[in-house]
């Protein structure tokens, strides 16, 4: 919104500083700085109005690791909130809101985010760890997620519409048609989930997050400049540039989460946070036709969704687990690695991964 009038005002008047606010990078280093401030402003006051309408906190699982009920109880969740507030805010300051992506990400992300807070709330109510029934949560991000695809995909070039991009290839695009909005939900509520498999420590699934915005921010960048995407021999989407801007100002949210959510965690994002982080990445990779891409850069995300499934279809077909608790994380905490530890190896893991990201852009 301010971007918006300060642009026109730029536009129609003299004044040649104003016009910094052409320039992605420069709105995005800005909205990331914006996003952070509030989240730092507001995170202390919010966590302690949380804690006095929570009182007893998240409920822990009984069947997760011992220690979680003695370490972890009390802490309030919803967490998920301060994200969301710091990055919509910075994106009604600095975003362009004339743009339809940043529009179809947004709603993505809020949706997503209202999803969570419902599940939430069900489980602070019940005072369990039992939220939505599974039919009304996937139901809900299933709709969602279709839409999104539907509305990406009309918001993009026709020859590019239907198709699935493939990285390491320079010219190789597989027509989904009918069918493209189904694989964008697909991958949207796929993530939506992986992210929140993700979030048993503190910490672990916002680092790997922060990591991901940044690969994709760049990578928004260079989809949504013809000049930049002709001499990387990518798939140019026109639009998606300002999309760096959403990924800058969810990066300076997570950084302002991290802050309280560092180990021992002041607060956690509870699902609140993780679904509607995850909803965002989903719909950032169909929208610059990057979703082969996000599965290594968000590779992390992946192994933890595979770790479950695996141990679910072993232990029913055999009666025997293979690792010795999923979502694999606990498998470390079970085998005696200390918290910090697999959290800051994760973290390794995912930047590894986040500049396997990034070399796709020249592997062709």
């Amino acid at each position: 919104m301010l971007y918006m009038l300060i642009s026109h005002a730029a536009h129609d008047g003299h004044i040649t500083i104003l016009n910094l606010l052409r320039y992605i990078t420069f709105r995005a280093g800005c909205a990331c700085m914006t996003a952070l401030g509030i989240s730092l402003l507001l995170g202390r006051p919010l966590i302690r109005m949380l804690r006095r309408i929570q009182r007893e906190g998240q409920p822990i699982r009984a069947v997760g690791p011992e220690r979680h009920i003695l370490e972890k109880t009390g802490t309030p969740t919803m967490g998920g909130v301060l994200i969301l507030i710091s990055l919509m805010v910075s994106m009604l300051i600095w975003g362009d809101l004339e743009n339809g992506f940043v529009w179809a990400v947004m709603l993505t992300t809020l949706g997503f985010g209202a999803i969570g807070f419902a599940d939430d709330y069900r489980k602070l109510a019940r005072r369990n760890t039992d939220g939505l029934s599974k039919r009304a949560r996937l139901g809900g991000e299933f709709g969602i997620s279709l839409i999104c695809g539907w509305w990406l995909q009309h918001l993009m070039p026709p020859e590019l519409a239907n198709h699935l991009a493939f990285p390491f290839v320079k010219d190789l695009l597989l027509p989904l048609g009918i069918l493209y909005p189904v694989f964008a939900m697909i991958v949207i509520t796929g993530f939506g989930n992986a992210v929140n498999f993700t979030d048993g420590l503190d910490g672990l699934a916002i680092g790997p997050v922060i990591v991901a915005s940044l690969v994709f921010a760049i990578l928004s960048y260079l989809v949504g400049n013809h000049v930049f995407a002709d001499y990387l021999q990518i798939h140019a989407v026109p639009g998606t540039g300002e999309l760096a801007v959403f990924c800058a100002a969810l990066v300076g949210a997570g950084l302002g989460f991290l802050w309280f959510n560092a180990p021992p965690a002041s607060v956690f994002m509870g699902d609140t946070g993780s679904l509607s982080l995850g909803g965002a990445l989903g719909s950032l990779a169909v929208a610059i036709k990057h979703e082969l891409v996000l599965c290594i850069v968000g590779g992390l995300f992946v192994a933890e969704t595979l770790s479950v499934v695996i141990q679910v279809f072993w232990y029913k077909r055999t009666g025997r687990r293979v690792f010795l608790m999923a979502p694999f994380h606990h498998h470390f905490e079970k085998k005696g690695w200390a918290e910090p530890k697999i959290v800051i190896r994760f973290w390794i893991v995912s930047i590894v991964l986040g500049l396997c990201g990034l070399a796709t852009l020249k592997l062709r």
